[in-house]
């Protein structure tokens, strides 16, 4: 039996609590309050960041890329031909729409976070909030108590807003963003599609499932903003929370000598062209962001070379830089942000599933070209990091 030390306020906990449903994995969740994270998640995993999954064998695992990386490999060593783990893999095999799920996962980790964090701290969330965060703190005491206490919790989580470049300046371009690209264009895509790429969930999926969940699906304001500009979206949320309905759905089907029916991504490697906007809105927007950052690392290195004895552990931000958020070149916003270290593992992520393919098709470099990405996957990244337990380090 596995165990999951997260909570139902928290975005990447919704990520890998759906991931573990929808692999069938066994597992206890486990509300990570105050006392949880001194006792067991601090001195097992090195850091305080959440959600942990403990494994039978005793180990802890953190990041939810690197979880998702570790089961989907336990379920490829497995040497038994088992069917249903394989139908149940997240990973593409094919190599545009492994490329296009890396993307996404990027997409929904990383840069989602903007709309998520603002909507549920500059909306009227509260007391929702607050006795949410409170169940971190005091889960057995009264309402009131809780509500008193989540709120202090919660004005740490909200001072990290202004970071991120959430702004008065450019909080409306976020908003305009937001609604009319981000729930736009994926109301249009899930309106035909179950999924990214087909009728079963990729790693993309589920990196978007973080931001859109736990802050813009449970948190009252966005929750009916959701309901009301993209109801599609909200229906996947449904799916990708309750994926058993599926699963019982199509295996239903399939005994009745019908294996064409079981879940799978698209044929012929295809990308659908309801995603093109959504990739060419990430490229324009979030890879300016993700080449600074690698640069700016770089620098950092150099600057600090002679420190490099003393702690061989990266920060998670290096100073701070430009970027701009909005629709288009003449309706977007330029503020200041954190840089983030941690983009650019997720950065060589994508980069690495690129340079794994051979010899791209035609057809994936014409998509690359069209939706502004070509360049960006040429990237050289001069210093590589990895994680050294889980803090970064250079390799």
């Amino acid at each position: 039996m596995y165990i999951l030390y997260g909570s139902e306020v928290s975005l990447y906990t919704g990520k890998i609590r759906a991931y573990l449903n929808y692999k069938q994995l066994p597992f206890t969740e486990v509300l990570s309050t105050v006392s949880v994270c001194k006792k067991i998640i601090r001195p097992k995993t090195g850091v305080t960041f959440i959600p942990v999954v403990k494994t039978p064998s005793d180990e802890y695992l953190q990041d939810t890329a690197r979880i998702i990386d570790y089961f989907e490999a336990q379920a490829r060593a497995n040497t038994q031909a088992d069917t249903n783990t394989n139908n149940l893999s997240v990973v593409p095999t094919t190599p545009a729409q492994h490329l296009v799920s890396e993307l996404f996962a990027l997409w929904g980790d990383e840069w989602l976070v903007i709309p998520a964090m603002h909507y549920r701290w500059n909306k009227d969330n509260f007391p929702f909030i607050y006795e949410e965060f409170g169940q971190v703190v005091t889960p057995k005491a009264p309402k009131f108590v809780r509500a008193y206490f989540g709120k202090k919790l919660a004005k740490k989580f909200q001072g990290f807003v202004p970071l991120l470049g959430i702004t008065e300046k450019s909080i409306p371009h976020i908003e305009d963003w937001y609604e009319n690209t981000v729930l736009h264009y994926l109301n249009e895509h899930f309106a035909t599609h179950k999924y990214l790429l087909g009728d079963k969930p990729c790693t993309g999926d589920f990196g978007l499932l973080g931001p859109l969940y736990a802050h813009l699906y449970r948190d009252p304001a966005p929750k009916q903003l959701m309901d009301k500009l993209a109801p599609n979206v909200a229906d996947w949320v449904k799916r990708m929370n309750n994926p058993s309905a599926e699963q019982h759905t199509s295996a239903a089907v399939s005994n009745d000598n019908n294996p064409a029916s079981n879940p799978a991504f698209l044929e012929n490697d295809e990308i659908p062209p309801t995603l093109l906007p959504l990739l060419k809105d990430m490229f324009a927007q979030q890879w300016p962001v993700l080449k600074n950052t690698s640069e700016a690392l770089a620098d950092w290195r150099e600057k600090n070379a002679s420190n490099e004895n003393t702690s061989c552990f990266i920060p998670r931000t290096i100073g701070q830089h430009t970027f701009k958020i909005g629709r288009g070149e003449t309706e977007n916003a330029e503020e200041q942000r954190f840089i983030s270290s941690f983009h650019q593992y997720k950065l060589q992520r994508v980069l690495d599933v690129f340079n794994s393919i051979e010899q791209p098709s035609l057809e994936l470099m014409s998509l690359l070209d069209e939706v502004g990405g070509l360049e960006y996957m040429q990237l050289e990244v001069k210093d590589r990091v990895a994680f050294e337990g889980n803090r970064l380090v250079f390799e």
